[in-house]
């Protein structure tokens, strides 16, 4: 169960949020538009420096560029996180959509040596929900098993649909190594991330994507085994109390 500072805030918090959130990342972005132009002309003029001097020069400017291009990632994804939605929501097939994200996701799969298998539940009816939202929660978990599992020998990702009363359910399994002990209670954490180049955003961005269809995103997870992403939704959508507000 979460704790009182991992509850999503509430509607009002929201707004204010998204306002502010907007401002932030247009002051930010502006410089960081300025630091990359400069840079990949810095970069052209080095180009082709066969001089040592010059060699780390360009180096280091291509890792300046890098870490601006990463900062621009981590803005992008705050937006997308702080951001007030309004649900586009519509009766829809969820094995489509699990079946083309997995498609989508498939050469991703073949680049970090991951078998990736779905299976769906033919008796699930159709769900009310925003197909264009729930594919970026998808996505969120699918990168966050595949980064899990980098590296590892016979890895394995499989991603399943059931009907468990009013409710669809998806999980999201793999046979990585676990969620350590000590990581368990922050997973959710806003900037938490045990990964080099991870934002931090990706599963609290899912979890609340869950929340907003009036659903729930939790896991279950084994050191050594792997980990399993529940993210259940409820069948006839969010309860309208629950809906995001829509004047944003």
């Amino acid at each position: 169960m979460a704790t009182p500072s991992q509850r999503p805030p509430s509607a009002g918090g929201l707004q204010f949020l998204g306002a502010v959130a907007g401002g932030l990342v247009h002051e930010i972005r502006n410089p960081l538009s300025t630091l990359r132009l400069n840079l990949q002309l810095m970069e052209e003029d080095w180009e082709g420096a066969t001089d040592p001097a010059a060699v780390r020069s360009l180096e280091r400017i291509q890792t300046l560029k890098r870490e601006v291009a990463r900062l621009e990632d981590i803005l992008n994804d705050f937006l997308r996180y702080a951001g007030i939605r309004r649900l586009d929501l519509a009766e829809v097939d969820l094995n489509r959509v699990l079946e083309e994200t997995t498609t989508f996701f498939g050469p991703e799969c073949v680049r970090a040596h991951v078998d990736l298998a779905f299976y769906p539940d033919t008796r699930l009816p159709l769900v009310r929900l925003d197909e264009r939202l729930l594919k970026q929660a998808l996505m969120n978990l699918l990168l966050n098993a595949v980064q899990a599992m980098e590296g590892r020998p016979g890895s394995q990702l499989f991603v399943r649909t059931r009907l468990d009363g009013d409710r669809a359910r998806v999980d999201v399994i793999d046979n990585g190594p676990g969620i350590p002990v000590e990581f368990r209670d922050r997973v959710w954490d806003v900037y938490f991330s045990s990964k080099k180049a991870g934002t931090g955003l990706g599963l609290p961005t899912a979890r609340r994507i869950a929340e907003e269809h009036g659903g729930s995103l939790t896991y279950a997870t084994e050191l050594g085994k792997g980990t399993d992403f529940v993210l259940v939704l409820p069948l006839r959508g969010p309860p309208a109390t629950e809906a995001p507000p829509q004047d944003a």
